[in-house]
């Protein structure tokens, strides 16, 4: 797939397979465009040619409505500014996925909370947490939807070393124990050591990294 804006490539003849409980990284420098990869991939912005194919879906031939319900029930995001609803609690945001699509079962959310390490937080507020543990929140709302396809931007951005290699650990362990593909875009090749595969994205496309 290409896309461009304007005169300007930003992604150049890119072609990525990932398959189901695959974890994947992503890794370049700011700017680069590894977030309007991720974008595209969500079927968040269109492509100038090529095509993107989920589950033998080509997301490029549907509307904005069944992109909306494919994201919805099938994607599952986490992203580098955590975007946690500042007046819902713990329990209310990693909820939230489930309470678009009308689903009720405060256990699976609870059960997700155990595993992330934020067993008996449910009804903190997001003032009351860490980085660390906010960034803990925004992966069991990534997950708790049971997507296929986990889309990362950047997750330890925020956070100092120690916390980021928890996180990442995390991430990558409960995205593998449910069996969704995940893809990590980061700039750091240190994030990306613990994948299954990685690649650099540059100017060129992309490239195995290594």
């Amino acid at each position: 797939m290409t896309q461009r804006f304007g005169d300007r490539t930003v992604l150049n003849a890119v072609s990525l397979e990932v398959a189901a409980g695959e974890y994947v990284a992503i890794v370049g420098e700011s700017g680069i465009g590894k977030s309007t990869l991720l974008n595209v991939i969500a079927g968040l912005e269109p492509i100038h040619s090529g095509e993107i194919v989920f589950e033998n879906q080509k997301m490029n031939a549907l509307d904005d409505d069944a992109l909306t319900v494919l994201r919805r029930e099938k994607f599952g995001f986490v992203f580098q500014a955590f975007h946690i609803l500042p007046n819902l609690t713990v329990e209310q945001n990693v909820g939230l996925p489930l309470l678009l699509r009308r689903i009720e079962d405060r256990e699976r959310v609870r059960s997700l909370l155990v595993s992330v390490g934020l067993g008996g937080r449910e009804a903190s507020l997001p003032r009351e947490l860490s980085g660390g543990e906010l960034q803990r929140v925004a992966i069991a709302r990534a997950l708790v939807g049971e997507p296929k396809l986990v889309l990362a931007d950047e997750p330890t951005g925020n956070l100092d070393p120690d916390n980021a290699r928890t996180v990442l650990k995390l991430f990558q362990d409960e995205t593998k124990k449910r069996g969704a593909a995940a893809i990590l875009a980061t700039h750091s090749e240190q994030a990306a050591a613990g994948c299954d595969r990685a690649y650099r994205l540059t100017a060129e496309g992309l490239r195995p990294l290594g």
